[in-house]
């Protein structure tokens, strides 16, 4: 008699094992675990920025050379999830968190000690590769504890940290930096680092619901580890991670909507970054703002992403909206519903560069660009966030991986940016050197709402959205 196959399926709608059915307070210390993972690395990332005015003079180094610490830091966050994501799909989400933390606390100490350029560079690029996890991977977790119809403010808390930590780091690196030692910078990080490693240990569960059921199935002692919800391997690890490893840059190729929204995105926090040399350059020359001043001026990056946060209970009525409107049942809407954050908030972004770029003179009052800095700081949050939410929502399965390429194209432009970012602003002008940013934001305008349009019919023919949402 053939022993009948176990069905790596929940035990119906109330599995206590359901990350979905996790109590909602677990749900959200673990939202918050996350997001401040992430606000931590890319802070990190920014802080450093503060230092060159130290380090320059102990290392007998350019602020090019300098400058190059951030780029590895960068592009290490944009290469790590094409690695990270890939392998969270198979080995789940936990083992992925506790490693990338840990790591990157180690390589924090090397830039704490460092007594010349190789080795802070060494331990920015190792940093930068080891905090991947929190570009692509927390997308994945906040997907895995949330059913679509619940999933935008958690998502929208989340996706508020690529650009609240960069905004913050000069901040508080203008402060550290201008009363103390520069390794002050670095000796914060670890402290805080190591807190959420500890605080991962405690209350992170695992998520994702394919190995959730694999493991279960093991327990139980299935001879049957393959159906619609699990993929096990059949011939090799090696092979299914490989395949796994380069599906983010299948995404990039092979998905138009997702290949044309990363470029954006790569575009927007490119220019954020860039802004780290721009800003100290601007308003030290035109204002005689100082070190610490100069990190004050970024608070209006950061009151606009915080602006848009509070935007949510707006976003979510529209959602609703347009729900009833095309009377879909449930969560049974299109993904491109998540677009209209983008609509809006791309003309903010091309808006504020130009309002930027053209109070940029010491005939106006510093406040003004500061002011133009909000907007741009509440648009490219909105854009972020619809986009991203958009990714996650498109490719439920492979959510993680399309934040990996989302994070690959994106830090790639990031990492780029600030090395010709001072040269640009010196050889155009400071009214210029911005125009031009803006103008490049122009053909791109389009783009969030083209997918809110016709995105329905482009996916039809996706090999990796979700069938249900075609």
């Amino acid at each position: 008699m053939t022993e009948s196959p176990i069905k790596l399926d929940w035990n119906g709608p109330d599995d206590p094992e359901n990350p979905q059915n996790f109590a909602p307070w677990r749900k959200w210390l673990m939202v918050l675990i996350v997001s401040f993972s992430s606000l931590c690395v890319t802070c990190t990332s920014a802080l450093y920025s503060s230092t060159y005015d130290q380090i320059t003079v102990q290392f007998h180094i350019s602020e090019l050379a300098a400058t190059v610490g951030l780029s590895l830091f960068i592009f290490g966050m944009g290469v790590g999830p094409m690695f990270v994501a890939p392998i969270s799909e198979y080995y789940g989400r936990r083992p992925i968190y506790l490693v990338s933390l840990a790591l990157f606390t180690i390589w924090l100490i090397p830039c704490a000690t460092a007594q010349n350029l190789a080795t802070m560079l060494a331990g920015r690029m190792l940093g930068g590769l080891t905090s991947a996890a929190f570009q692509s991977v927390a997308g994945g977790t906040i997907r895995d504890l949330y059913t679509r119809e619940t999933l935008q403010l958690p998502m929208m808390i989340y996706t508020a940290t690529p650009f609240a930590g960069p905004v913050l780091g000069p901040l508080v690196g203008g402060f550290i930096n201008s009363f103390a030692s520069w390794r002050w910078s670095f000796y914060t990080i670890i402290i805080w680092s190591s807190s959420l490693f500890v605080a991962t240990i405690i209350f992170m569960k695992e998520t994702y619901a394919p190995v959730i059921l694999h493991k279960r199935a093991l327990l139980a002692g299935s001879k049957n580890k393959e159906n619609e919800n699990f993929q096990q391997p059949t011939a090799s690890i090696q092979r299914d991670l490989v395949t796994s490893m380069y599906r983010p840059f299948l995404l990039l190729l092979c998905e138009p909507m997702c290949l044309c929204l990363c470029i954006y995105t790569a575009l927007l926090i490119g220019t954020l970054y860039l802004f780290f040399g721009a800003f100290p350059l601007v308003f030290s020359n035109t204002w005689g703002f100082n070190l610490w001043q100069v990190g004050l001026t970024f608070l209006g990056q950061l009151v606009g992403t915080i602006i848009g946060v509070f935007l949510d209970p707006f976003f979510k009525r529209n959602l609703q909206r347009l729900i009833n409107k095309h009377e879909y049942d449930g969560d049974s809407f299109p993904p491109e519903f998540r677009l209209p954050p983008a609509i809006i908030g791309a003309p903010l972004i091309t808006i504020s560069l130009f309002w930027f770029a053209w109070s940029s003179t010491a005939s106006v009052h510093w406040i003004m660009p500061m002011i133009g800095s909000s907007f741009f700081g509440l648009g490219v949050f909105l854009a972020f966030q619809g986009i991203i939410t958009f990714l996650v929502d498109a490719y439920p399965l492979y959510a993680a991986s399309a934040l990996a390429a989302n994070a690959f194209l994106r830090s790639s432009f990031a990492a780029v940016f600030p090395l010709f970012g001072v040269q640009m602003y010196e050889a155009l002008g400071y009214r210029w050197a911005t125009s031009l940013l803006a103008f490049l934001t122009v053909p791109m305008l389009p783009f969030p709402y083209i997918f809110f349009k016709y995105g329905e019919r482009i996916r039809k023919n996706s090999r990796f959205a979700d069938p249900a949402s075609r």
